[in-house]
């Protein structure tokens, strides 16, 4: 089995079977409180599949997989900082998935939509996130067509040119972890160990006190 977590808007925890169907999920639409909930909702996961399956067991998860944002620096932290604890408890695998990648398979999923569309999400400051797919590549992974970019809102008509813009206020992390399986079958990477933040934190390291003179 697979767990999939993500924390680029609310908190989505999901457990799927190796062929992507859902065991268990449960999520938090709030963009704020990740830290609070994200050990309820893994706990809840949890024991949802080993309630509806006495068999489906913590031992019987192979791979975690971490949704890489983009999404708000302490959120994604948070999210991603779980994943990996889990991981490393159990001495599994964690694949990296950009957050967007499981919002285009649920539009693909469940629109089938033959035409490239856009993936927006907001990334607060009057500002959003986009990212262009079209259609689904040769591994079954949504076919990402440009790099995601971080655009003012009020800019976001014009940077799309027409393109059927979707937003996106709360993510699927079954999704997730059917694209982080497809990722694993296809022997893919599709993120680095670096976060798709982008913007930096607003609190920064302070720099070397300035000596005073006596």
């Amino acid at each position: 089995m697979i767990l999939a977590v993500d924390t680029s808007l609310g908190t989505a925890v999901a457990l799927v079977d190796p062929d992507g169907h859902l065991r268990a999920s449960a999520s938090s639409p709030d963009p704020l409180g990740h830290a609070e909930v994200i050990g309820t909702l893994l706990e809840q996961v949890l024991t949802d599949a080993a309630a509806d399956d006495a068999a489906a067991a913590t031992e019987d998860i192979t791979h975690v997989v971490e949704g890489m944002g983009p999404g708000p620096f302490t959120g994604l932290r948070i999210g991603i900082a779980a994943a990996r604890a889990f991981a490393l408890g159990r001495g599994i695998p964690v694949i990296a998935v950009p957050s967007h990648f499981a919002a285009a398979l649920a539009v693909i999923e469940a629109e089938s939509p033959d035409t490239p569309f856009a993936i927006v999400t907001d990334a607060r400051r009057r500002e959003v996130a986009i990212s262009v797919f079209d259609g689904l590549d040769d591994d079954g992974i949504p076919n990402l067509t440009a790099p995601t970019v971080l655009v003012p809102r009020a800019d976001s008509e014009e940077r799309l040119s027409g393109i059927h813009a979707i937003e996106v206020a709360t993510l699927d992390a079954a999704a997730l972890g059917r694209v982080g399986i497809r990722a694993v079958k296809a022997g893919r990477e599709l993120a680095g160990a670096e976060p798709l933040y982008l913007r930096q934190p607003d609190v920064t390291v302070p720099g070397t006190p300035k000596r005073v003179g006596s």
